[in-house]
């Protein structure tokens, strides 16, 4: 005996084959929902830019733990030699600053600012024609300076890598917006010119001339905060060594004469950019 099939009831539109899933009551924070891969690169650069004034305490930290456990004792605690070699490293990191921003015109190469991303053309002259990212070149020079300065091999290493892996998110989020902004034009420059290790038979003049002023107005808080961290590791080496009773015993007598010229410069160029004008320059940039 044949069966007969349960007559189903009569609908305007097809029954589903599975439930219909029931909206969420809860939305899911921004931070939570996924995202593509570039678009995590992009949001994490801009945030670690936002924050880099922190990294240098960062290292601090990490420095004096390494000088307090891992200081040989028998070493003294001050070269000259030692000294004059890490704080030409530095000061090179800080030339490579000076040229970039001497040579730079206003509105070019993709300041990141607290309000986003600014470039009103793209610079593929003076340094940027040899290198895409002149000023973290610098940084680099100037923090690996103070880091050997620190005098142990594996604590270099370790911040080379931390400072790659830092820096490479911001420099992807500062490509991420020249790319969308410039489109082609971009792509082709960026196809000649390498990101961080310069390629100097390429050089093209910038078109400018250098500007001592801009450099300066700019500069002054970098100058000084290389002189300081040479002083601060000076000091913990010396407690480490020596001990001290008094705050004279801190510093090296050598480290002691270039903190106070380089917080004398500081001030100078701190006032003349404060209280007067003798530091514009007109048609270069300056941004926080």
């Amino acid at each position: 005996m044949a069966l007969r099939p349960y007559p189903l009831p009569l609908t305007p539109y097809p029954l589903p084959l599975t439930p219909l899933p029931r909206p969420s009551p809860f939305k899911i924070p921004h931070y939570f929902r996924p995202m593509a891969l570039i678009e995590e690169f992009d949001r994490s650069g801009n945030w670690l830019f936002r924050w880099r004034s922190f990294l240098p305490l960062v290292l601090y930290v990490l420095a004096a733990l390494v000088i307090l456990f891992e200081a040989d004792v028998h070493m003294p605690a001050f070269d000259s030699t030692w000294a004059w070699v890490c704080i030409g490293i530095s000061l090179f990191g800080q030339l490579i600053r000076a040229i970039t921003i001497g040579y730079t015109p206003k509105g070019t190469s993709g300041r990141n600012t607290k309000e986003g991303q600014v470039a009103e053309v793209l610079n593929t002259k003076g340094i940027y024609s040899v290198v895409r990212h002149p000023l973290y070149l610098g940084n680099f020079f100037m923090w690996l300076g103070i880091i050997i300065y620190v005098g142990n091999w594996w604590f270099t290493l370790v911040c080379s890598l931390l400072f790659w892996v830092y820096y490479e998110r911001i420099m992807f989020a500062e490509e991420f917006f020249l790319r969308k902004k410039f489109g082609q034009t971009y792509l082709d420059w960026s196809d000649k010119v390498p990101s961080f290790w310069p390629r100097i038979a390429q050089w093209k003049s910038s078109g400018v001339e250098f500007s001592m002023r801009n450099v300066m107005k700019r500069e002054y808080n970098g100058f000084f905060a290389i002189f300081l961290s040479f002083a601060l590791l000076d000091a913990m080496k010396n407690y480490v060594h020596y001990g001290f009773s008094t705050w004279k015993e801190m510093v090296t007598p050598f480290w002691m004469f270039a903190l106070v010229i380089s917080f004398a410069i500081f001030m100078l160029l701190r006032s003349l950019k404060k209280y007067t004008k003798v530091l514009n320059v007109e048609g270069r940039e300056f941004v926080k």
